[in-house]
C-alpha cells in the first residue's frame, strides 16, 4: 500500500512538472520542460513504454541512492577525458558523482530505459546525444586532482569556487555536467536547446567561467581582453542552419560557438569540427573554414581564403602538418616553418574587420592580437608591427626549410649567417635594405615612384611611404588591396614565393656552373606592373623605364635589354652586415647561382658604380 501511494506521489509531482510544458515563453521558461528528456512524449528520438517521464531517471523506492533517487543503471566504463581535465593527458578515469548519472544514458555503453527498480523497460528510437566513453573532445569537467588558475578564467573560480552567474555553479569546486546543463529544462535558451542552465547569447554561459579583464598570471596574459570589440563579437553577420553552428540569428550572438564546441570537439581548443572540412587542413585551420571558404554559409560571404590555399596551381602558405601542429602554450618562435595555421596569424579572439588599407607598417586589423619578434628578438605576445608576426617563422627560428614548390631561391652566399633569416636582411644593422624594418632613406630618387600601381597597372593606389609592409610583395595574386576581389595576405599566390606580381629570376642551365647561360633570358622585356612584365613586382614601386635609360647606372639598360632579372646582382630583402666581397649598397648582393669568380679560386666582388669582378653569362668583369 505504502508503494502504491509513494508512486502516485512522484507521478502527482512529475504531472505538475510536466505540466509547464509549453511551445514557446518569452522570458524562458524557469519550470520544468523536459522536451527530449521525457522519454515518456513523442518529442524524444527515444520513447519507452511507461509514460511517466520521471520514472526513466528516478525510482520512489530501491533506486540507487536517497538523492536523486537515481533509477537508471550507471555505466562501468572508464572514460577518457580532455587533456586539461587531468594531470594525466589521455587517460582513462572516473568522473564525479553528478556526471556519472549523466553518463548512465549519455556515454552509450548502458541502454537507455535500463533502470534499477523496474528492470529494462521496453524502448524504441535510438539516443542521438550519444558521447560515447572517449570525452576528450568535451570541454574539462571532474577535473583531478583539481582545478588549476589561468589568466583566461575569473580570479574566484579557483580561489573561492564562485562563478560570476548564479546560475552557473560548481560541483564540490568543481566542474561537472550539470554546472552547464539542467536536465529538467531543455530551452532556457531557445535557440541552443541543449538544457543549459542559462540563455548563452552571446557567449553568457561561457563568459560565467571565462575572464574577459586584464589579466596576468605564471607570466601569461589573457588572450580574451580584446573580445568585445573582435569581429566575432559584434558582426551581424547572419549564419546558415548548414554551418552547423546553432540556431542563433547572426556570428554576435554565436559568439564563442563560432569556433569552438563544448563537446565532440578538436584538440586543446576545442575546437569545432567543420561539417564540410577541406582537405589537407590542420586541426586548429579548419574550423576558420566553416565561415572563410567563400561559400553561403554566411547570407553575407566573406572573401574566399580557401581560395587561395587549394586552388590547383597556386603557392599556398603550408598548413601544419601532422609531427608539428599547432598547440595551446607553444612558444613565439617557431622552429620549422612547416607550421603554419590561421591561429598563427590571426587571433580570433581580437581580430576587427580590415575596412582600409594604410601605409603605415602596423598590424593589419584582422591581426589585431597576434604574437610577434621584435626587431631585437625578443618575443612579445602583442605584435604591433606586421612584419613582428612574420618574424615567429622567418626570423631567428632554427630549422627552415627552402623548398622548390615555392620556387627557385637565390643563393646569397656571401653571408656566413642565417641567409633565412630576414631579420637579418632587412634589420637596422643591413647594409642596406628595403623599408620593412626601418624607415626608407630617401623617397626622392627618380627610380622610386610617387604611388604603388595596382594589379591592372591602370590605377595608382596607395602613396609611397617611408615604410614597406611584407604583403606589399607577398601577397595574394588577387588581394582587394591593391585592385583584387580576394583576401588580402600571405595565404596563396599563382606566383612563385607567394608574391602579388611576377618576378622572373635568372638562373643558369640546369646542372651548368655560376657564370654560364642564362636559361631564362628574356630579350627587351615589358618593364610596368602589368602581367605581361616579367618584373611586374619590381614595377609595382620603381620606375623600371628610368632605370633602364641608364640614368642611375649606365650599365642597367644593356643588362636588362640583354634579359637579366633583377635578382641576379640584387637582394630583394637586403644585404646583412657582415657580407663580403661588396659594399652591400643599393642592396647589391650577387646570386652565386647564377654569378661565378672571373677566376677559379678568386673572389666576386663589388665596389661600386662598375667595378665587378665575377663572371656572369660567359662574359668576365673586372680586373
Amino acid at each position: 500500500m505504502r508503494r502504491r501511494s509513494a508512486l502516485r506521489l512522484i507521478v502527482l509531482v512529475c504531472e505538475l512538472a510536466l505540466a509547464g510544458i509549453v511551445a514557446a515563453q518569452n522570458p524562458p521558461p524557469q519550470r520544468d520542460t523536459l522536451g527530449v528528456h521525457d522519454l515518456g512524449a513523442g518529442s524524444s528520438p527515444v520513447r519507452g513504454q511507461n509514460a511517466n517521464a520521471c520514472l526513466y531517471c528516478h525510482a520512489p523506492h530501491n533506486a540507487l541512492s536517497t538523492t536523486p533517487l537515481w533509477n537508471q543503471t550507471l555505466s562501468t566504463a572508464q572514460s577518457i577525458l580532455h587533456p586539461s581535465a587531468t594531470d594525466n593527458p589521455g587517460s582513462a578515469t572516473s568522473v564525479g558523482r553528478t556526471s556519472t548519472l549523466c553518463l548512465s544514458c549519455h556515454d552509450g555503453t548502458v541502454a537507455v530505459g535500463q533502470t534499477v527498480g523496474f528492470g529494462m523497460l521496453q524502448m524504441t528510437g535510438a539516443l542521438n546525444a550519444k558521447l560515447g566513453t572517449d570525452l576528450s573532445g568535451s570541454h574539462p569537467f571532474s577535473i583531478q586532482p583539481q582545478m588549476k588558475d589561468a589568466p583566461s578564467l575569473i580570479s574566484t573560480l579557483v580561489s573561492s569556487h564562485q562563478t560570476r552567474d548564479a546560475a552557473v555553479k560548481l560541483v564540490n569546486a568543481n566542474i561537472e555536467c550539470n554546472t552547464c546543463h539542467d536536465v529538467h529544462n531543455q530551452f532556457r535558451d531557445s535557440s541552443m536547446p541543449e538544457f543549459l542552465v542559462r540563455d548563452n547569447t552571446s557567449g553568457q554561459l561561457c563568459f560565467a567561467c571565462h575572464d574577459t579583464g586584464a589579466r596576468t598570471l605564471n607570466n601569461r596574459t589573457n588572450s580574451l581582453t580584446a573580445w568585445a570589440n573582435s569581429v566575432h563579437a559584434i558582426s551581424k553577420a547572419t549564419v546558415s542552419p548548414k554551418a552547423g553552428l546553432g540556431g542563433y540569428a547572426n556570428m554576435s550572438q554565436i559568439a564563442c560557438g563560432s569556433c569552438h564546441s563544448s563537446h565532440n570537439a578538436l584538440g586543446f581548443g576545442l575546437l569545432r569540427k567543420n561539417p564540410n572540412r577541406p582537405p589537407n587542413t590542420d586541426d586548429t585551420s579548419q574550423a576558420c573554414l566553416a565561415c572563410h571558404d567563400g561559400s553561403d554559409n554566411l547570407t553575407q560571404p566573406i572573401v574566399n581564403v580557401l581560395a587561395d590555399f587549394n586552388t590547383p596551381g597556386q603557392k599556398a602558405h603550408p598548413f601544419a602538418d601532422a609531427t608539428n601542429q599547432h598547440t595551446v602554450g607553444e612558444p613565439i618562435i617557431l622552429d620549422r616553418n612547416r607550421h603554419a595555421t590561421c591561429a598563427d596569424c590571426h587571433a580570433a579572439h581580437a581580430a576587427q574587420p580590415t575596412l582600409g588599407f594604410d601605409s603605415s607598417a602596423n598590424l593589419r586589423p584582422s591581426q589585431m592580437g597576434v604574437a610577434g619578434v621584435g626587431v631585437d628578438g625578443i618575443a612579445t605576445n602583442t605584435a604591433n608591427y606586421q612584419y613582428e608576426n612574420c618574424l615567429r617563422c622567418h626570423g631567428r627560428s632554427a630549422a627552415k626549410q627552402s623548398l622548390t614548390t615555392y620556387g627557385y631561391m637565390p643563393a646569397r652566399a656571401l653571408f656566413a649567417g642565417d641567409t633565412m633569416d630576414v631579420s637579418l636582411q632587412l634589420g637596422y644593422s643591413a647594409l642596406s635594405a628595403h623599408p620593412v624594418m626601418r624607415d626608407a632613406a630617401n623617397l626622392a630618387r627618380p627610380s622610386v615612384l610617387r604611388n604603388m600601381w595596382d594589379v591592372s597597372f591602370k590605377v595608382q593606389t596607395r602613396p609611397m611611404s617611408s615604410r614597406l609592409l611584407c604583403t606589399d610583395c607577398h601577397n595574394s595574386d588577387k588581394n582587394r588591396e591593391f585592385g583584387g576581389i580576394g583576401a588580402n595576405g600571405v595565404h596563396g599566390s599563382k606566383n612563385d614565393h607567394i608574391l602579388e606580381r611576377q618576378y622572373v629570376m635568372s638562373q643558369v642551365l640546369p646542372g651548368a656552373l655560376p657564370g654560364t647561360t642564362i636559361a631564362n633570358l628574356q630579350l627587351n622585356p615589358v618593364l610596368d606592373a602589368s602581367v605581361a612584365s616579367p618584373y611586374a613586382l619590381c614595377a609595382k614601386c620603381h620606375d623600371l623605364n628610368y632605370i633602364n635609360s641608364g640614368a642611375s647606372w649606365s650599365e642597367h639598360g644593356r643588362h636588362i635589354q640583354d634579359g637579366f632579372s633583377c635578382s641576379a646582382c640584387h637582394s630583394a630583402h637586403g644585404v646583412p652586415t657582415g657580407t663580403t666581397g661588396v659594399t652591400g649598397q643599393g642592396l647589391v648582393s650577387f646570386d652565386m647561382n647564377v654569378v661565378g669568380p672571373k677566376s677559379a679560386g678568386k673572389p666576386v666582388t663589388y665596389s661600386g658604380g662598375s667595378n665587378c669582378t665575377l663572371t656572369c653569362h660567359n662574359h668576365p668583369h673586372g680586373q
